[in-house]
């Protein structure tokens, strides 16, 4: 069995490095943490390219030996409690942290969908986790993202994915309107959320939409308003005019399961 006990240890120079998006990007990696992301990225059969285990938490936990055996299959890494003390991102970690290889963000859009959610410049790490988890829950499986967006490999965003991570394919554009404008092509119409519209969520069909969530304080930009076929809002009885992006889009996401569901 490796013990890692410095913290000079490439390794862990490596999985520091991995908490900057930049390094991420360049080395098409990333990291999860706990037990239960480390088990969806099993059961999603996610490339893992290394599992680091906290030897003295092991004791503390008692973390399943299903799981253990199940991490023996791969390059299972153990460090002392020191160490997983320096390179965890959470207050009370569980002892265990994965290496995982990103998926391919430059794949095709899958045109078979009746709706595709569009995130426009979504910068709150917990907004883009709840909108990959809510994407995931109504059986849909990709998301378009602007490239101010914030990484979807974000440690907070996959944390609050719970795993949806592995599930939903994001779509990184660098080119928002091109991305929208070669959408169209495949007969989908544009929807953008907006607050200046009379028009809302109920008064459309969920049919080949694209449908595109602002940025947190400005809202969708102009340029994607200028293009879209029609903008909707979110009909509000009370004082409060607008809700986050994350609850926004899962508002909007069982709207489009009840309409499903109604058939």
């Amino acid at each position: 069995m490796q013990l890692i006990t410095s913290k000079d240890n490439e390794i862990i120079k490596k999985i520091k490095k991995l908490k900057d998006k930049k390094y991420r990007n360049e080395q098409k990696e990333f990291i999860i943490e706990g037990i239960k992301l480390i088990q969806e990225a099993i059961e999603e059969n996610a490339k893992i390219k290394m599992i680091i285990v906290c030897e003295g938490c092991i004791e503390e936990d008692g973390i399943e030996q299903k799981l253990l055996y199940q991490i023996a299959k791969y390059n299972c890494i153990y460090v002392s409690e020191k160490i997983f003390a320096s390179i965890t991102d959470v207050k009370t970690p569980q002892g265990m942290l994965a290496v995982i290889e990103m998926e391919n963000s430059e794949e095709k859009i899958n045109y078979n969908e009746d709706i595709i959610f569009v995130l426009d410049g979504i910068q709150d790490p917990g907004n883009l986790g709840t909108i990959l988890r809510t994407i995931d829950s109504v059986a849909l499986t990709q998301v378009i993202v602007s490239k101010e967006t914030v990484d979807a490999y974000n440690p907070k965003v996959v944390r609050s994915t719970m795993g949806a991570i592995f599930r939903v394919k994001v779509i990184e554009s660098q080119d928002l309107i091109r991305t929208m404008r070669n959408i169209k092509k495949h007969k989908y119409e544009i929807i953008a959320t907006s607050l200046d519209t009379d028009e809302n969520m109920y008064d459309i069909d969920y049919n080949k939409k694209v449908i595109v969530i602002g940025n947190e304080a400005n809202g969708v930009s102009k340029a994607i308003l200028d293009i879209a076929d029609e903008k909707i809002k979110i009909p509000m009885l009370g004082k409060t005019e607008s809700l986050n992006a994350g609850v926004a889009t899962s508002v909007i996401a069982y709207e489009y399961v009840r309409r499903k569901i109604r058939g």
